[in-house]
């Protein structure tokens, strides 16, 4: 069973697994720890990751990012359309309710990514009704989209372990609402993967950090520390508290707006206005042209961490125009300002809600990628004034090791240290209900979880009711949550509830639980139900004592719905992400058969003039020129272009029986005299050991040593004789001595010898010495003589001793 932690982010992931004893960042399939969070949509299959980043300037606009921004969203929320669109290049659609993206072909005249900004805002919004993915038009959810992305990082994983993923432990932002979480929850088992806990990715570095440290204090006295995360899409503080074996996070806030992607935006725009009116070139208006200057901005910013001034150079931004400029850190600053406004804010937002003063914080930690930019941790350092910032932690793969810790510790088979987590909400989570007509004074609203419960957390309410009823959970503060989310968090209804024996209100218990991956559900929901108990009997007679009454508790049957995904459209969606992976992996393996065929022709075709040209003849040589030709012929051909997996090896195998002898003359030829050596060396080893007069081999018979010196002397005049006629032989004729037979004889000499060599000496015969024959040695008597003696002195025999439990096994 495999142990793996998912850090899933805006820009890239990262997977972590727990093995050899510690946690590992692995590698993708290009060797990189980071994978980008990335799907894009080809006319054959589906691109992730790696994959898809070749593709996103030349298929950008079926190239879908920033999945994590989008997942639980609905496509009327206003943040999706004023800020999420612009770092979108795909056609967004509503998808059942959800944000989701349409797979688009470009309109006639305009190639995959050679869009020059020509096309009206129509065309661009619903261009084309054909569809670039398997020919059919086809819409997805973000939710399937990160699902797909899933997947990929399973298989990631899957393939560095050498088994099976399933379990696995995924980070999100503390700010996700109960929607967001319970999607990601959808697109985990849409992968396959069975999600032990979705984990805020600020506690997800307190329990990296913390569960590795030795020295923490007593519960009395905590370590008090901030983590700051800057990454690429928005910034998050938390306040948490360490003690021995555990941690508690005592407040978080965030502002979901400023990230590294907000300067990268704030750069683009700087160059292209300047672009515009150096170049007159209207770089926006293309994306492609776009996403090369988008490079170079990032280019620019990672110097500029480290440089006062930078060049920007991009060659053939667009019309052939090669674009340079410079920027120094000073107008960097200013122009980011904007940004680095917002970073103090949460920061000193989470301070305040945990009620501490900086002199009661013991450590600042610094995560996140924007956090190495000097302006940056300067307004980190504006609010913690005389205080060191650490950077003690990895600050990109923090987050995926905490993960993978959290994992480890819901996993059977691996022993963590103790370490338990208490995490909070974000969001304050209220009920509500109808007034009963006959209770018009009755609350109507309560709330459950106020901002800052613990996590998870579970309470039961009590409702005094005639009849069945409706609970609604929202959030108590709309404006406090993410752009236009919906508040609306789960519907209850208890049923079966009547008046109780005497006609009043039966009292209801329902109770609710905040779980581990911070979503709200409810558990039970049950009747408490005064009987008397029964009396005791004394002699088959109740004795007389005045009845007692306790509380019985009966459940009720109860239903209730969230956001989640219908158990059939999950399922129908798991089949259908199945059959895409398979498809995918059919073309990957058709495109590995087509890519062996072209190598084959051209790889042989270049060989038949080098390393073969002696072992080939004419004819042959001939021959398969001509069928190497027909088959590079079919390969360039529509047929060839678009063939079936099966049609690419029937290809290859008819190709390889002409040209199999040729290579297996060569390869021959080239370990002929190797494996000669290698007999000649153990007809020697074994002859000479055969004839040898060392006393380890005396107890042999001669006629045994005899027969290996024949089987030896056989063998070597058949290998003699075998180089004779093989050394008449012309190389472009199939050899009559071949490696194979070669080492057979090797072999055949190995097994015949040994056993004969290794025979075991024979044991020396045993002497017997006579009863009686011989005189005890002073201070020793034998067995018989102090059984004489104790029978002379009166003493009864002693029974003889037996093993000790000492020297029992």
């Amino acid at each position: 069973m495999a142990v793996v932690g998912v850090d899933f982010g805006t820009l890239h992931s990262k997977i972590g697994v727990a093995r050899h004893r510690g946690i590992d960042i692995i590698v993708n399939e290009v060797s990189n720890r980071a994978t980008p969070s990335l799907v894009s949509f080809g006319p054959k299959q589906r691109s992730l990751g790696e994959a898809a980043k070749t593709l996103e300037t030349s298929n950008f606009r079926n190239t879908v990012g920033g999945l994590k921004r989008l997942i639980g969203r609905s496509f009327s929320d206003p943040e999706i359309h004023e800020v999420e669109k612009k770092f979108h290049n795909a056609t967004l659609v509503d998808v059942n309710g959800t944000v989701g993206v349409q797979i688009v072909q470009l309109c006639s005249g305009f190639g995959v990514g050679e869009d020059d900004g020509r096309r009206s805002a129509a065309k661009d919004q619903h261009c084309g009704s054909t569809v670039n993915y398997l020919g059919e038009q086809r819409q997805f959810s973000v939710t399937q989209l990160v699902a797909m992305y899933l997947g990929k990082l399973r298989d990631i994983a899957a393939n560095e372990l050498k088994t099976g993923v399933s379990d696995v432990v995924i980070t999100v932002p503390g700010w996700f609402t109960d929607i967001q979480r319970r999607a990601m929850l959808d697109a985990a088992q849409i992968a396959g993967l069975n999600p032990l806990r979705l984990i805020n990715d600020t506690t997800a570095v307190a329990l990296g950090y913390g569960i590795t440290k030795s020295d923490l204090p007593d519960p009395e006295n905590p370590r008090h520390v901030v983590f700051v995360d800057v990454g690429h899409s928005s910034t998050s503080c938390a306040v948490v508290a360490f003690s021995k074996g555990r941690l508690d996070v005592k407040a978080t806030a965030y502002d979901r707006q400023a990230g590294g992607r907000d300067i990268d935006y704030a750069l683009v725009q700087h160059f292209a206005a300047e672009f515009k009116e150096k170049y007159k070139i209207d770089v926006l208006s293309s994306p492609k042209a776009t996403f090369r200057l988008a490079a170079g901005c990032d280019k620019i910013k990672k110097v500029l961490s480290a440089n006062a001034e930078a060049p920007l150079n991009v060659e053939s931004i667009m019309n052939d125009v090669d674009a340079t400029s410079r920027l120094t850190r000073e107008d960097y600053e200013q122009l980011i300002s904007g940004v680095l406004e917002r970073i103090p804010g949460p920061i000193q937002q989470a301070l305040t809600d945990s009620g501490l003063t900086l002199e009661q914080i013991d450590t600042i930690e610094l995560i996140g990628g924007c956090t190495r930019i000097p302006a940056v941790r300067a307004k980190i350092q504006s609010v913690f004034e005389g205080k060191v910032l650490s950077t003690t932690l990895n600050q990109d793969e923090a987050a995926a090791r905490g993960a993978t810790f959290s994992c480890a510790m819901l996993s059977p088979i691996f022993r963590v240290r103790d370490f338990s987590m208490h995490d909070i909400t974000p969001y304050s989570i209220k009920f509500h209900w109808d007034r009963q007509p006959e209770e018009p004074d009755d609350d109507t609203e309560l709330l459950v979880f106020p901002k800052g419960n613990s996590v998870p957390s579970t309470k039961a309410l009590t409702f005094y009711r005639k009849q069945p009823f409706d609970i609604e959970a929202t959030y108590a503060d709309p404006a406090a949550l993410p752009g236009g989310i919906n508040p609306w968090i789960a519907r209850f209804t208890a049923k079966d509830v009547g008046p109780n024996e005497k006609g009043d209100h039966s009292t209801v218990r329902v109770r609710t639980r905040l779980n581990l991956h911070g979503v709200l559900s409810f558990d039970q929901t049950y009747l408490e139900v005064e009987v008397e108990e029964e009396p005791m009997q004394v002699d088959g007679e109740a004795e007389p004592q005045p009845k007692k009454k306790k509380i019985k508790k009966l459940d009720i049957p109860f239903v209730w719905g969230s956001t989640s995904l219908d158990p059939s459209i999950l399922e129908k969606l798991k089949e259908q992400e199945a059959e895409m992976h398979a498809a995918d992996k059919l073309v990957l393996d058709t495109e590995d058969r087509k890519n062996a065929l072209e190598e084959y022709v051209y790889d042989m075709r270049g060989r038949l003039d080098e390393r073969y040209v002696s072992y080939v003849k004419t004819q042959e040589k001939e021959t398969l020129l001509q069928a190497l030709q027909a088959a590079e012929d079919w390969l360039y051909s529509e047929e060839g272009e678009d063939a079936t997996k099966s049609a690419y090896i029937e290809r290859l195998y008819a190709l390889k029986k002409l040209g199999d002898p040729i290579t297996n003359r060569y390869k021959e030829a080239e370990q002929r005299s190797q494996v000669i050596s290698q007999l000649r060396e153990t007809i020697n080893r074994y002859m000479g050991e055969a004839t040898s007069p060392d006393e380890k081999y005396a107890h042999i018979d001669e006629k045994d040593k005899q027969s290996i010196v024949e089987k030896c002397a056989t063998i070597q005049q058949w290998l003699e004789d075998q180089i004779a006629r093989q050394s008449e032989r012309p190389k472009d004729v199939d050899p009559v001595l071949t490696s194979a037979d070669v080492l057979k004889r090797k072999d055949e000499i190995i097994y015949f010898s040994t056993p004969i060599l290794t025979k075991p000496k024979p044991r020396p015969p045993k002497t017997e010495t006579p009863s009686g024959t011989e005189t005890p040695k002073s201070g020793t008597e034998t067995p018989n003589t102090q059984q004489q003696q104790q029978q002379q002195e009166g003493e009864a025999p002693k029974e003889p001793q037996g093993p000790s439990e000492m020297d029992v096994d």
